[in-house]
């Protein structure tokens, strides 16, 4: 997992990432800090293992991590964070040595993680939308009742 400690540690990593703690501080809602993309990661391991997927557990992982590192740039300059996060794809994975056919592959699979696609030549699309959705704890949430969330993206019973 050397590549994906190095995507934690490289500074425009940091940098969106802090930025994004800071941004979120008093957010009311579910918040996107490290335990949300590693939760979001370990769900995709899951699931690549229980569906018989064969896909490098750092693709998973770095996958996760930048998912959702875009969020900084939609609150700040109004990109979607799908969009920002791959374009930051561009900029650090090939520093933490991931190939361009990698770096491909989790663009993406970050550009669509926010519909539920479903293609046979890239099953990540589907991973990360469902680790995504799957990670988040709204049965438990005291926010339930206020928040934007179709009730049928909620998860409303504890399943994984």
């Amino acid at each position: 997992m050397k590549r994906v400690n190095q995507i934690y540690n490289h500074p425009l990593f940091q940098e969106k990432y802090l930025a994004l703690q800071v941004a979120e501080k008093d957010r009311m809602f579910c918040k996107h800090t490290l335990e949300h993309l590693i939760d979001v990661a370990r769900l995709m391991y899951i699931y690549a293992l229980e569906h018989g997927f064969s896909i490098e557990k750092e693709m998973i992982y770095a996958m996760a991590l930048m998912h959702d590192i875009g969020r900084i740039d939609q609150i700040e300059k109004g990109i979607p964070h799908e969009q920002a996060g791959a374009e930051l794809c561009d900029r650090i994975l090939p520093d933490c040595g991931f190939t361009e056919k990698e770096t491909e592959t989790i663009k993406a699979s970050i550009l669509h993680h926010r519909n539920a696609v479903n293609d046979a030549n890239n099953p990540c699309y589907e991973m990360l939308y469902w680790a995504d959705k799957k990670s988040r704890n709204c049965y438990a949430c005291d926010m339930r009742e206020a928040c934007n969330w179709d009730e049928e993206k909620m998860n409303l019973k504890i399943e994984y």
